[in-house]
């Protein structure tokens, strides 16, 4: 209560300016940061929180639950950047591999693995070990009808960009875009560089431009 209190104007009249009196002593108490484009209490309860989690994951884990091990290890394997940036791309091209390699970064995808990729297998494999969904989103959820089970949903996925928006309008929207669709590129020589595969730029931007069709057809 007094928190709340802390942060209204109650010198202002509610009936002319309800924002000032209800927040007016959170904005003379507060300023946005730079680092930030907004500033309420959850974000300053979330400061706090990764400030007390940061503590709590560089302790020693001898003697903690499984689950906190396996945060705590996680936790190492990102603030580790020597070996991250040792390993460079490898975990990308395992993670590729694993679901039936990239076409566009490969020199003979259609004749060596084509024959042998099932777009199921590879969509469940994307869904279970990496948490992505790709043209069908699934997932167990308590059933509408009946909370005491759970039920398996078949839903769309989110886009490649934010929204159908991106896809579709001008503006802004269109130059981010274009930097879409340069990033994918940028990304899959990156890839064929990795790789061995002989440069081919015409063919990359000719593939991901397939692709960008693809996802438009898709929000469309």
């Amino acid at each position: 209560a007094a928190r709340i209190i802390q942060n209204m104007d109650p010198t202002a009249d509610p009936c002319q300016d309800f924002y000032q009196y209800a927040c007016g002593g959170w904005l003379s108490r507060h300023v946005i940061p730079e680092t930030s484009s907004r500033y309420s209490i959850f974000d300053i309860l979330r400061d706090e929180l990764e400030i007390i989690l940061k503590g709590v994951l560089e302790t020693s884990d001898q003697g903690d639950r499984e689950a906190f091990q396996k945060a705590k290890i996680l936790y190492k394997s990102c603030m580790n950047e020597s070996l991250i940036e040792q390993r460079d791309s490898l975990p990308l091209l395992e993670a590729l591999r694993m679901v039936g390699d990239w076409p566009v970064a490969s020199a003979d995808w259609n004749k060596t693995k084509e024959p042998s990729w099932s777009m199921e297998e590879k969509l469940s494999i994307m869904n279970s070990r990496f948490n992505k969904r790709v043209l069908i989103d699934m997932f167990v959820w308590n059933d509408d009808r009946d909370s005491s089970r759970h039920i398996i949903y078949i839903d769309q996925p989110s886009l490649g960009m934010p929204s159908r928006d991106y896809y579709f309008n001008g503006g802004n929207y269109q130059r981010v875009r274009e930097a879409y669709l340069q990033f994918m590129i940028t990304v899959a020589k990156m890839i064929r560089e990795d790789k061995n595969v002989s440069r081919d730029d015409s063919f990359v931007q000719e593939e991901m431009a397939k692709v960008m069709e693809l996802e438009t057809e898709i929000a469309n």
